[in-house]
């Protein structure tokens, strides 16, 4: 019996030894395999629209509001029981309940005399606060140096964004930013140092810089804002250097001598990107229209520049819409 007792332990070990080499193969071949052969499902490229959510981490927010959108908000309206807005003073003041509204003037006389509920004393105050800012810019007395709602300047980016196909690595220029009304949609949407701006009044640069920058998270978005007189662009390099996608001017060229306006077209004309690259001048073009004849046409055409019609936009909060006039390099450049 002993011989054949052995005979029958030799292949229970070999068979062993086999399901123990397969078990080790079964997880060996997969890292041995080229990587991310393993992971590949299809043979097709991904779509740009992919690699972007992929990239960024998620897709980029779209330029303005849909129906769905606006949909949306009349839900949570109608959910949280919110009827139509007081429509007299005496209707806004009951429903504060106890809330002790403040003006701007007000606030600020208060930030003057209390500072804050709870502040920093003496000398050792300056070393708790990075960028200290003046009172009159932290109420925002500087969102009423305009003729309409400091939220018109959404609505501004969005036509702008939206007729000029404006993507996120396009370089931009506004004439007169202003307090950054406007230009603070830009900033946050373009990438990294893609928005210029010429701009020569000392308040609206102060608020610019002390606090709508830091306050909206935007310093690292590094703008290149500069202070300059009547079109002069040099500071943004030579005019055959870095050329725009989108060229705009807001409430701008209707307050300059039709002279000027004319002189500053002929800087900018050059750095205009050909093809893509837009200009849209707000409100009206008296500088063109009070000319003669074909005379406005003849000077743009000079500039290689052409008149490339009028468009209107509405705004999403108020009752107002905005007239624009867009021109581009002529076809012919």
């Amino acid at each position: 019996m002993a011989p054949s007792s052995k005979g029958a332990t030799v292949p229970a070990l070999l068979l062993t030894a086999l399901a123990a080499t397969a078990l080790l193969l079964f997880f060996l071949l997969p890292s041995l395999s080229p990587i991310g052969s393993a992971t590949t499902t299809s043979l097709c490229p991904a779509s740009p629209a992919a690699n972007a959510i992929v990239a960024g981490g998620r897709s980029p927010d779209p330029l303005s509001a849909t129906q769905d959108d606006v949909s949306w908000l009349r839900s949570q309206l109608s959910l949280n029981r919110l009827g139509d807005p007081p429509s007299t003073p005496e209707q806004w003041h009951a429903l504060r309940k106890g809330i002790n509204p403040r003006t701007r003037a007000q606030q600020l006389d208060d930030l003057r005399q209390y500072k804050g509920i709870s502040h920093h004393e003496g000398a050792d105050a300056a070393n708790h606060t990075a960028l200290p800012c003046p009172g009159e810019l932290l109420v925002e007395e500087h969102h009423s140096n305009y003729g309409e709602p400091w939220a018109g300047g959404r609505d501004v980016f969005e036509f702008l964004a939206t007729a000029s196909g404006l993507q996120p690595s396009d370089l931009v220029l506004e004439i007169g930013c202003g307090t950054l009304r406007v230009g603070l949609h830009f900033i946050r949407y373009l990438d990294t140092g893609r928005f210029h701006c010429l701009e020569r009044d000392e308040l609206s640069l102060m608020a610019a810089f002390r606090y709508e920058l830091p306050s909206q998270g935007l310093l690292h978005k590094r703008p290149l804002i500069v202070r300059g007189e009547d079109m002069e662009f040099d500071k943004f390099g030579p005019a055959g250097g870095s050329q725009y996608d989108l060229i705009y001017a807001s409430a701008v060229f209707l307050h300059m001598p039709d002279q000027l306006v004319w002189t500053g077209l002929e800087r900018l004309a050059g750095r205009l990107k050909p093809g893509k690259g837009r200009i849209f001048v707000s409100h009206n073009i008296k500088f063109c229209s009070r000319l003669r004849g074909d005379e406005c046409e003849r000077r743009l055409r000079k500039l290689d520049l052409e008149y490339a019609g009028k468009r209107t936009h509405d705004s999403l909060l108020f009752n107002h819409y905005e007239i624009w006039f867009e021109f581009r390099r002529s076809k012919a450049y």
